[in-house]
């Protein structure tokens, strides 16, 4: 039988006074209690995420490809996902700027390996911002899981760090489910053949 998956939880805010951390600690417990993950938190809040990328592509550069030494811990720990949970707010109908930056800095990390999500926010509970990373993360091979959870106005849904949706651990745990499957579905296939990115 396969060992639990490597699963990153990654925190997307880095603004101040974030709520980020919250839903990224109750999403990481929900993930812990499924039983099927070996759950890491990845906050971007603790890296080196510079905008300005190097003039070559990490797809063709792969291990050589210069990251700031800051990014080391961040693309180690991509690299040993075997899936990985986004947690995103929404700003401006899109996700933020720190996000985009660690999905553009790495390439192979993402190949290959499903991503599920928890958005929040106001009114559309970060489902723009969804969309967006939806579209990003397929060109990079990424597998998106269709249940992901969406959190709308968080300031009055949430309490005492978690949902007040009494269905939210159930959601949480179809999307899991779901995640789980691909996990090792993903896995099982780039153990038996490298991935042809």
């Amino acid at each position: 039988m396969k060992s639990a998956h490597n699963l990153a939880v990654i925190v997307g805010s880095v603004r101040e006074n974030r709520f980020g951390p919250t839903v990224a600690s109750w999403a990481a417990e929900q993930a812990a209690a499924h039983g099927g993950f070996e759950v890491h938190t990845v906050d971007l809040a603790d890296y080196d995420l510079p905008l300005a990328l190097p003039d070559a592509s990490p797809k063709h550069a792969g291990d050589d490809y210069p990251r700031p030494a800051g990014m080391a811990p961040l693309t180690a720990a991509l690299t040993r996902a075997d899936a990985f949970l986004v947690v995103t707010p929404e700003y401006n109908h899109s996700y933020p700027a720190s996000l985009k930056a660690a999905v553009d800095w790495h390439f192979t990390q993402w190949a290959a390996k499903p991503v599920a999500f928890v958005s929040y926010g106001g009114a559309a509970g970060g489902r723009h911002a969804v969309l967006h990373l939806e579209n990003v993360l397929s060109e990079l091979h990424a597998v998106t899981i269709r249940d992901g959870l969406a959190f709308p106005l968080l300031y009055t849904e949430w309490r005492d760090g978690s949902p007040v949706d009494p269905d939210a651990p159930g959601y949480a745990k179809t999307m899991l489910d779901q995640l789980a499957w691909w996990a090792g579905a993903l896995r099982t296939a780039r153990e038996a053949i490298p991935y042809p990115a």
